[in-house]
């Protein structure tokens, strides 16, 4: 072989291989700063076109026919502040998650400690409740909605004992090791429901988990995959047990809607800044909701989801468009 071609040769080898490193690399980072890929190892159904990032026109308040999934499962972790989960390391499915459907860039916690948090959610106010011990309260729910208006709603708490348990924690079970916290399962603290056994009859364990039994589901990992007690990879990890089974049922591919939130920042951060995502059919990879939201405004997003009014502090939030663009 002459010199020249020996040349030509050895030219195209090392283009090729510097282009093949460029490509790792940019993938490598894409995937650690969740702003795209995904994570070799899950397997996530994608839907949709072009990213969207639509600022929200609709205002407070009012009772919008229904729109956008037909189902709704919520799930809410603990504790973490965004730059916690968002781009890190400990997090890669939550990060997946982000990169395959949307996520909410300014979305915020609304109080302190935990259980006003998860009030506010269920209720639009945290009831004046401003501690994580038991409380019995009178206050109407978006389970009083739901069931006003013929929607049906399911509880997922993991490691929660049967028959309508009033107790603050349990544990173990036929979920398996761990414990549960009432503090975090918020049905349980409103009359209506407690007093009814027909309706805190609906708050189940994970094991009873069936993605076709209700039109709206809220999901509380136990205190370890909430993440409460646990590092945010063991959280992650449990998600990444848990979520492909929903992902992946008729349920959700024919007009359902996850929502992965976490009830507030960490005890250091007081802008409250946390994670919000959502995951549907109509989501395009990589939707970002870009406007300042908290969970009044899940609430509301919820409510509009279902055609119902708003309550309390969710009459003053704005609807978040995005994971109601394409359902």
């Amino acid at each position: 072989m002459s010199p020249s071609r020996r040349l030509v040769l050895g030219g195209l080898f090392l283009a090729v291989t510097l282009a093949v490193v460029v490509a790792v690399v940019v993938a490598v980072v894409l995937v650690n700063r969740g702003g795209g890929g995904s994570v070799p190892s899950f397997s996530l159904p994608s839907f949709g076109g072009k990213p969207t990032a639509a600022s929200s026109s609709a205002g407070p308040g009012g009772s919008p026919a229904r729109i956008g999934p037909r189902r709704v499962w919520l799930i809410v972790m603990e504790n973490r502040s965004y730059g916690q989960v968002m781009g890190e390391g400990d997090a890669p499915f939550i990060n997946a998650l982000a990169a395959r459907y949307g996520l909410a860039t300014d979305y915020h916690g609304v109080a302190r400690p935990s259980q006003p948090n998860y009030l506010a959610i269920l209720s639009g106010s945290t009831q004046g409740v401003s501690d994580d011990g038991v409380h019995d309260l009178d206050g109407k729910t978006l389970l009083d909605q739901l069931d006003a208006a013929g929607h049906s709603w399911r509880v997922y708490a993991e490691n929660v004992p049967p028959g309508c348990y009033l107790g603050a924690s349990a544990r173990n079970g036929p979920d398996g090791e761990g414990v549960y916290a009432r503090k975090h399962e918020p049905a349980i603290s409103f009359l209506a429901i407690s007093r009814n056994p027909a309706r805190c009859g609906r708050i189940g364990n994970l094991a009873s988990f069936a993605p076709t039994a209700a039109d709206f589901n809220l999901i509380i990992p136990n205190l370890c995959h909430d993440m409460h007690d646990c590092p945010t990879r063991a959280g992650d990890s449990w998600l990444a047990r848990f979520v492909p089974r929903l992902l992946d049922s008729d349920a959700f591919r024919q007009g359902g809607l996850l929502v992965l939130t976490f009830d507030e920042a960490s005890s250091r951060d007081d802008s409250q800044h946390t994670v919000m995502l959502f995951a549907g059919p109509g989501v395009a990879p990589g939707t970002r909701a870009a406007k300042r939201a908290d969970h009044y405004a899940l609430l509301r997003t919820i409510q509009t989801i279902f055609g119902l009014d708003c309550l309390a502090q969710s009459c003053k939030a704005a609807v978040i468009p995005e994971p109601l663009v394409g359902s």
